[in-house]
């Protein structure tokens, strides 16, 4: 562990972070802490939009690291993600070689590290100290042998290839993965890593992300929208929607109401920026007849 990462406390990595903008509760904050102090890769499961990717972004900062992100998606393939070999300089070589040495030596020189077009996991265990900090962003949506290909580097921060033998990492990276649990992830990664779910935040983790993100909005603006968006989420509401909005449809959407000038929430204005908070065409129309209901102030709390 770097002295970058030597925070004494869960207390002072917590301070970083809402440095940088980023508020999380003590349990997430706990694994993060965890994770650095282990040197243990980090899965982070939970819904769309609830601040995984934001939190390895804010992490990368506050650590003093570079952010290595290989985001995945169905049918990559291992040379996406690790290395390919410069084929056409390879060829140079060989042309240029082939008059003045043998076809063993050519063919033992064409397969060196110069050679290489290094991605993303490559880049994280190259990276000197104090090392990368690296994101392996919705891995869900890769397929299953593309999990076991990472058991490797999840659990001894090495890859091996064929040409090259086993390199290891020169710092050992701090290693991020989320998923938004479109399908459940093999057992075997999930032991290599230390595990947190990720849920909505709670009302003033909410009002203080918008507030940080969003300085131009007023306290009443801001305060309107984490109501509306926190009563999305409850019940009875969520049942109408097949996905509640997330922390970043919330800034996203005080960032809108900013530029439009919005002094305060009201049906108009909801109904017009609607499509801010949801993605899917089902979702707009059923806040339709809600909105009403979801603007009146909510009674106190005894």
């Amino acid at each position: 562990m770097t002295a970058t990462d030597s925070f004494n406390s869960i207390n002072d990595l917590a301070q970083a972070l809402e440095g940088v903008g980023y508020f999380a509760e003590r349990r997430l904050i706990t694994a993060v802490f965890l994770s650095l102090r282990l040197e243990r890769p980090l899965l982070l499961e939970g819904e769309p939009g609830v601040g995984k990717t934001e939190l390895a972004k804010a992490l990368a900062k506050v650590l003093g690291r570079p952010l290595i992100r290989l985001q995945c998606y169905d049918g990559m393939e291992q040379r996406e993600a690790l290395y390919e070999w410069n084929h056409a300089a390879q060829l140079l070589h060989m042309r240029a070689a082939q008059h003045n040495a043998s076809a063993h030596d050519v063919e033992r020189e064409v397969y060196q590290e110069r050679y290489l077009v290094r991605r993303p996991l490559l880049q994280a265990l190259q990276t000197p100290a104090p090392g990368a900090l690296l994101l392996i962003d919705e891995v869900d949506r890769a397929d299953e042998p593309f999990e076991a290909f990472l058991l490797e580097y999840l659990g001894e921060y090495q890859v091996s290839i064929p040409e090259l033998g086993t390199l290891k990492a020169q710092a050992t990276p701090v290693t991020i993965l989320t998923s938004n649990r479109t399908r459940e992830l093999n057992d075997a990664v999930k032991r290599r890593c230390l595990y947190q779910w990720m849920d909505y935040p709670d009302r003033e983790r909410e009002l203080a992300v918008v507030r940080s993100q969003v300085p131009g909005a007023s306290a009443h603006l801001t305060e309107q929208v984490a109501q509306f968006v926190g009563r999305l989420r409850s019940q009875p509401f969520v049942n109408a929607f097949q996905r509640a909005p997330g922390i970043a449809e919330s800034v996203e959407w005080a960032k809108a109401l900013v530029a439009l000038d919005t002094l305060t929430l009201d049906s108009e204005v909801v109904q017009d920026t609607v499509g801010i908070l949801f993605k899917q065409r089902e979702d707009v129309a059923a806040l339709g007849p809600l909105i009403d209901e979801l603007l009146l102030p909510q009674a106190p709390q005894i």
